[in-house]
């Protein structure tokens, strides 16, 4: 039937499911398809290939925002997992700010981890001679800019803290107890007698 200004009414081609039989049919899908991903889950070993290795090598770490920056493919992200988590232990950072200076100190630690082994391979690999010793004299500027780096993170988390610490409310110090008083001494009144020992001399012979 054609509708006013020629434009035919559309019509509904689905198929004439109740709406009820379609819901169940949704859900049981869903489940099977559930308990299929718990499956295959249980028997992924994750990535095999080193692309697919080193796409996740990060998703462990949770720290600072230079950590995927600052460790570069040859390393181990492990090994910087557990710096961090030494230091933070030994540290304790309480703020955002401390936090700043505890990367500070991890980052400083790693790339002292890497100048060492850089002037390894500049004593194995390169001739000795002047381009030797120009190699070395810029790993030894490196070492001495992330000793510093270092000390100072360090001396920054330690006024950090006491600053934190100092504006802490402090417990109430409990009252100095008082010195027990002596015992009163004994006074005796005006009217009472005291009995003094009768001791009880020899007697004196009889002379007369």
């Amino acid at each position: 039937m054609e509708s006013e200004g020629g434009v035919y009414p559309a019509r509904d081609f689905s198929p004439a499911t109740p709406p009820r039989e379609r819901t169940d049919f949704r859900m049981l899908i869903s489940k099977k398809q559930q308990e299929a991903n718990r499956k295959n889950a249980e028997h992924s070993t994750g990535p095999t290939t080193s692309a697919g290795k080193a796409a996740i090598r990060f998703n462990a770490l949770t720290y600072g925002l230079r950590t995927r920056v600052t460790i570069i493919p040859d390393e181990n992200a492990a090994d910087y997992s557990q710096l961090w988590d030494e230091l933070e232990t030994d540290w304790q950072p309480q703020t955002r700010t401390e936090r700043c200076y505890l990367e500070t100190m991890v980052t400083s630690q790693w790339l002292l981890k890497r100048v060492a082994e850089s002037e390894q391979k500049i004593y194995v690999f390169i001739a000795f001679g002047e381009q030797q010793f120009k190699m070395l004299a810029y790993a030894a500027k490196l070492r001495a800019q992330l000793e510093r780096s270092f000390r100072t993170a360090v001396a920054d988390m330690k006024q950090s803290q006491k600053e934190r610490q100092a504006h802490q409310p402090q417990p109430a110090k409990a009252a100095p107890a008082k010195p027990a008083s002596p015992p009163p001494e004994y006074v005796m009144s005006d009217g009472a007698q005291v009995q003094q020992p009768v001791f009880c001399s020899p007697a004196n012979p009889d002379t007369r």
